[in-house]
């Protein structure tokens, strides 16, 4: 019997895999990068371990020091998580070299499917490495990195005079990313879901095909939204994807969790890859089969044998990955401290406590929330609602993306593929208005004033009510009281005007019930609001919402000059365009210097045609939000 743990990965991973093992009464053992020192991974564990040396980024993936790790701490296994090292074979033979148990498949499995270019061969299928063997009929084609994945090292090629940039970048990235620059090209199908069927085996000879997933929602070929089964399948359809799977497992005699990937369209599938781990998905398979995967694959690699059959699936489960990521800036990943978390009413998967801080290495997501009810439209709208009324206060996240994307009516009725965000990103991420913070058509012409973004105006009361009553209050008829806040989602800026009166403050167009340092109460129309509002520093929030307080006059003295390029986060210069110097003419849209953070590289490009004037960044340099990395000296005279 195993009765400690060691899990070689970090944050959420290894918090969901401690949970487990604390309700089987095995002891935890967590490593950690001095960059998470700190993490609530290395806290909740029964000890833990740091790993010294590399850069916190690489840390996880030195596979002798984890080893190390588990022998000194005394633990008797490995779990390798479900990212980092986990389809390594290198590493699972180190562990079992060791005298360790490994929680996962045999390093031959690994070996066999862990290369997506291996695993259509072991499949019966081709695919292509070189840029000659691809015709114009071909396109579009989608170049793939062989190891790894969450996007990295891929590129959907539509023009055959971008395939050889493209491939060099994708072998770049993949480098970079996994230590494997190896690509390679399969068809892109337009128009196609990505489901998935999990599988669990024992070392006696069964293998469990776990039904279905759907992960068709992506964005830069990333999950976002996944649920199980995958909707609208037909029974033909899912019984032979769920034999495929089972045929792959036992072509390379699989042992423990593992997925087998396709792209279903027309009602036909295409072999995609075998992942020989537990997925960021796992707990919607789990939800629907009412099972632990984590306890199943320990007591696999303790030896048991499953049951002949695996339990009967029930309902519907749907999971959303919550990412520190900015809409309004090109989605790029945020850091700071994450001051309070709560998604009421789902199961929570998250590595983060509340006051934590997020940062700048690895993966921006801050949790997985997961929904489970008898029916898919049930599950829908518990998940929506939860996130709905979920209070995030930190970084700014795509929980609106989430909501907005749950209710779709393309998503709701199960006609989604993995071009859905290609078509409704732009929609899913417009502010709605807020129907109370508008008059109605008759009030201008009535002359009623406009009612202010009530978000806003409960911040500005409740900064208000906590003043003396009598620093604002007037006898004779004033000018309001005026505040000024910028929403941090939207990058908008609003003005808000109230008075102190004898029956105490009062706002245009908007009935004021109640007022304190933390809750206001407005009514407009009838309907009664509640705004809780808590601050943090310098921060306010008033229920989810981020705003900033700013001056009455902005400062003339913080104006960045014109063709400023300024980091939009904190992270690495990983790269700049070749040749670039000081005075070299540049062209709008063309890229200049890329940014790597979070696990993600990202492009800084020209505002403006014109001259690269200053250039400040280069590679290997860290740099914070707001850092100026260049400056583009538009070329064009002023208008007349």
């Amino acid at each position: 019997m195993i009765s400690s743990v060691l899990v070689a990965n970090r944050g959420e991973i290894a918090c969901r895999v401690f949970r487990t093992c604390r309700e089987l009464g095995i002891r935890t053992v967590a490593v950690y990068s001095d960059a998470d020192e700190n993490a609530l991974h290395a806290r909740v564990a029964d000890a833990a371990v740091r790993l010294p040396g590399a850069a916190p980024s690489d840390t996880y993936l030195r596979g002798e020091l984890i080893v190390k790790a588990a022998l000194s701490a005394g633990a008797d296994a490995v779990h390798p998580g479900y990212g980092f090292l986990s389809e390594n074979a290198d590493f699972a033979r180190a562990v079992l070299d060791a005298g360790l148990v490994w929680i996962g498949p045999p390093p031959e499995a690994i070996e066999a499917m862990a290369s997506k270019t291996r695993a259509k061969e072991l499949m019966g299928l081709a695919s292509l490495t070189d840029a000659k063997d691809v015709k114009e009929d071909d396109l579009p084609v989608l170049v793939k990195a062989a190891s790894g994945g969450g996007g990295r090292g891929m590129r959907v090629v539509r023009r055959l005079a971008d395939l050889e940039g493209e491939l060099a970048a994708a072998r770049a990235e993949a480098l970079n990313a996994f230590g494997d620059g190896e690509v390679f090209i399969e068809p892109y199908v337009e128009g196609g879901r990505h489901v998935e069927v999990q599988i669990l085996a024992d070392a006696h000879g069964t293998v469990w095909p776990l039904g279905t997933r759907d992960c068709s929602l992506q964005r830069r070929h990333q999950k976002v939204i996944e649920e199980a089964p995958a909707p609208g399948l037909t029974s033909e359809l899912t019984d032979s994807l769920c034999a495929m799977t089972v045929r792959a497992a036992r072509a390379v005699d699989y042992v423990g969790a593992g997925t087998v990937e396709f792209l279903v369209a027309d009602g036909k599938a295409h072999f995609l890859e075998m992942n020989t781990r537990l997925q960021v998905e796992h707990p919607v398979t789990e939800a629907v089969f009412g099972i632990d995967l984590v306890a199943l694959q320990i007591r696999v690699a303790e030896g048991a044998a499953l049951e002949t059959a695996p339990p009967r699936a029930r309902g519907h489960a749907i999971e959303a990955r919550l990412y520190a990521e900015d809409p309004a800036n090109g989605w790029t990943p945020q850091t700071g401290t994450l001051h309070r978390l709560t998604v009421p009413d789902v199961r929570l998967d998250t590595g983060y406590e509340d006051g934590d801080e997020i940062g700048v290495h690895y993966d921006p997501m801050l949790a997985k929330a997961v929904a489970y009810a008898p029916t898919r439209a049930e599950a829908l709208r518990k998940l929506a609602g939860a996130l709905e009324r979920a209070t995030i206060h930190g970084p700014v996240t795509n929980r609106d993306l989430l909501v907005r994307s749950l209710r779709h009516p393309e998503f709701a009725t199960a006609h989604m593929d993995t071009g859905f965000y290609d078509r409704h990103l732009d929609e899913l991420t417009t502010p709605a208005p807020d129907p109370y913070a508008h008059p109605s058509p008759t009030t201008a012409l009535n002359g009623v004033a406009a009612r202010p973004p009530l978000v806003a105006l409960a911040a500005a009361l409740a900064d208000a009510h906590g003043r003396s009553r009598f620093g604002g209050w007037r006898n004779l008829p004033s000018q309001p009281q005026l505040k000024r806040y910028r929403d941090e989602a939207t990058d908008t800026e609003h003005e808000i005007r109230y008075r102190h009166t004898r029956d105490g403050l009062t706002a245009d167009g908007v009935r004021v019930l109640r007022t304190a340092t933390d809750l206001v109460v407005l009514e407009v129309d009838g309907v009664r609001r509640h705004f809780e509002v808590t601050r943090y520093g310098d921060e306010v929030y008033v229920n989810s919402t981020a705003l900033t307080a700013l001056p009455r006059f902005p400062d003339p003295t913080a104006q960045q000059e014109p063709g400023s390029l300024l980091a939009p986060m904190p992270g690495t210069v990983v790269r700049v365009a070749e040749g670039l110097t000081e005075g070299s003419p540049v062209r709008a849209g063309e890229p200049l210097i890329w940014l790597e953070a979070m696990k993600m590289e990202h492009k800084i490009s020209a505002p403006v045609s014109g001259t690269l004037s200053a250039l400040h960044a280069t590679p290997g340099r860290q740099v914070e939000v707001g850092t100026l990395l260049a400056v583009v000296q538009d070329n064009e005279p002023p208008s007349p």
